[in-house]
């Protein structure tokens, strides 16, 4: 098939919505391709010299849906996006049907891939509809060498997905007919799609303009720039997308569906029109793939673009030896999670923030590790980079100084960026009877283990707010937050508040897709009792109850490892309250069901 391409001027008289366009695309060069008799309407941004990334968008989008990813890659790499036929400002084959065929759509890609990488592959990027074709490129024979690699979002193969229900179908057990009913659930808008002339009215009528709105509300969106003006057209052409290719190739899924390229599958965990089960056994057909989950829904282009652009040039990065690699491949429990995320640890020169510090590190993430000891937070940071961190950099502050914890998010804000996973972790133990704590030692133990939460999630909460792409709060309280005692009057008091302040964040940035943990530990293995003040006795007697204390502790030896294990897991799974030892679970549930007995025991005395 003969193709060939154009480069026209921004001020030209093709197509619609231009000033959009320069708004979301800003500086982009534009170039027009013909072939298939479509004319197909292309964006360029960054030096045509670097490696190549091509993205394809969804339905019912436009190339815009990309402009935020775009920007974050256009001076690493040069971007390319276009707008698949009918969709934007590409024109529309005639007659419509027949005219979105999968074998159509790649004849596309592989003019636009000619026209601005001629001579070398390019990395395809596709989301929804953009993904389900890049799969179809990445596995047909007539592509292979103009692909390098492939990362696709929320966007099955329809081959694969034939495979999956087939199987399902065929060969039914309780798991996979929930499976199949699940996803047939997800699936209404396909068939709603099928109806004749129905979808076309509604874009072109009630649905084609509240949809911004609804969008906006579904995704937690900033509703204006986006999407554009042409939406009601691109949605009508786009349902041939469906009508032309989904019920051909469920019924008749090709068995040489194999992925030639490397693939990195982006799975958002709370995507409503997918399940993740889709993708299960997906290393047969592609055997070499990267997965990675995100808490997030469909339209991730939009909502977290810096995660996206942080994973794709990691990537593609990693399929290029002539670009300096920016991270190792992460084998750690949780990477597909965290790989490339930004984790900030407070307290994390020691025991659990230095576990913590660590796990995020072996899972891939980039890793701030915060004490008010500067040694000990140098130490953890280079460790964290030797057991996987691609970054890891040490910070000294003391999270109980408000001057000190705002010139520090400033500083992170402007050097490192906003966080995704935030551990306030910090904190101090002092025990001893009420009427023997003094006042000095109530405002030290509220300070560190109370403000210093309070100021981080503050600060750094409202970072990620202003952001607008989510993230996630863990706040390290304690068994005893629940579990009153005699003598730690103190100490309990500051995690009962840390753990009522978890329990307001998380109604309060629910909506912002800002998750919030509040983790509470028991008895574990760490430094705490080695430093802990114990305010009625002298130092002769502290001493000897620290050591007993430790000796006890270690007796127990539960490692901080466990509770770090914990921490990323609350966050992966998104969990409220997490008791982590048995002795905190146990307390727990006495909390609740039996507080009586509760009551009795917090009149015994500790033996330290």
């Amino acid at each position: 098939m003969k193709r060939n391409s154009k480069t026209v001027p921004q001020g030209g008289s093709h197509g619609q919505g231009r000033s959009q366009e320069r708004e979301l695309l800003d500086g982009a060069r534009t170039r027009w391709v013909r072939t298939g008799g479509v004319e197909l309407c292309v964006a360029e941004l960054g030096d045509a010299g670097l490696p190549t990334v091509m993205f394809v968008h969804g339905y019912p989008d436009s190339k815009e849906v990309w402009s935020e990813v775009a920007r974050r890659l256009q001076d690493r790499f040069h971007v390319v996006l276009y707008d698949v036929r009918g969709c934007g400002r590409s024109t529309a084959p005639k007659p419509l049907r027949g005219g979105f065929t999968l074998e159509k759509l790649t004849d596309d890609f592989l003019a636009v891939a000619d026209a601005v990488s001629p001579g070398e592959p390019v990395h395809l990027v596709g989301h929804d509809w953009g993904s389900v074709q890049g799969w179809e490129f990445a596995t047909v024979s007539r592509t292979e060498g103009r692909i390098a690699s492939f990362t696709s979002i929320s966007g099955p193969s329809l081959d694969h997905l034939g495979h999956w229900i087939k199987k399902r179908a065929s060969r039914p057990t309780p798991r996979r007919a929930a499976q199949l009913l699940n996803q047939g659930a997800k699936s209404w808008y396909v068939y709603a799609l099928h109806a004749p002339a129905l979808p076309e009215l509604l874009w072109k009528g009630p649905l084609g303009k509240r949809w911004p709105r609804m969008l906006a509300r579904a995704e937690k969106l900033e509703s204006g720039q986006y999407p554009m003006s042409s939406l009601p057209t691109d949605a009508a052409h786009g349902a041939w997308l469906y009508r032309d290719n989904v019920r051909a190739r469920l019924s008749r899924p090709r068995t040489d569906c194999y992925a030639h390229v490397p693939v990195q599958l982006i799975t958002p965990t709370g995507d409503a029109f997918l399940s993740e089960r889709l993708y299960d056994e997906l290393e047969q057909w592609a055997p070499r793939l990267t997965r990675r989950t995100l808490p997030a829904k469909h339209w991730v282009p939009r909502t977290r673009p810096d995660q996206l652009s942080a994973w794709v040039e990691g990537f593609v990065t990693s399929q290029e030896s002539d670009l300096p690699a920016r991270e190792s491949a992460p084998t750690g429990k949780y990477a597909d999670r965290f790989s490339g995320q930004l984790v900030l640890v407070t307290g994390a020169g020691s025991g659990i923030g230095r576990a913590t510090a660590f796990s995020f590190a072996e899972a891939g993430a980039r890793v701030i590790a915060v004490d008010q000891d500067t040694d000990s937070a140098v130490r953890t940071a280079d460790m964290a980079r030797l057991v996987g961190a691609p970054d890891a950099w040490a910070e000294t502050v003391d999270v109980s100084d408000e001057q000190q914890m705002e010139k520090f998010a400033a500083k992170v804000a402007a050097e490192y960026g906003t966080p995704d996973v935030l551990v306030n972790n910090a904190g101090i133990g002092v025990t001893g009877p009420f009427l023997e704590t003094s006042t000095e030692d109530w405002r030290r133990t509220l300070d560190v283990n109370l403000w210093g939460v309070i100021h981080g999630c503050r600060l750094f909460g409202r970072q990620m707010a202003e952001r607008g792409q989510g993230g996630h709060i863990v706040n390290t309280a304690s068994a005893a937050a629940y579990q009153p005692s005699k003598v730690l009057p103190a100490y309990s008091t500051s995690k009962a508040a840390v753990l009522m302040l978890s329990e307001c964040l998380r109604a309060e940035l629910a909506g912002q897709g800002i998750g919030v943990s509040v983790v509470c530990p028991g008895f574990v293995n760490t430094n705490i009792a080695r430093t802990a003040r114990f305010t009625d006795a002298d130092e002769e007697e502290q001493q000897r109850h620290r050591r007993r204390a430790s000796r006890l502790y270690g007796l127990r030896n539960y490692p901080p490892e466990k509770v770090a294990d914990a921490v990323l897991r609350a966050v992966v799974r998104n969990q409220a309250v997490v008791p982590v030892t048995p002795e905190a679970r146990g307390a727990r549930l006495m909390s609740r069901f039996a507080p009586h007995a509760l009551r009795a025991i917090a009149r015994l005395r500790p033996p330290i």
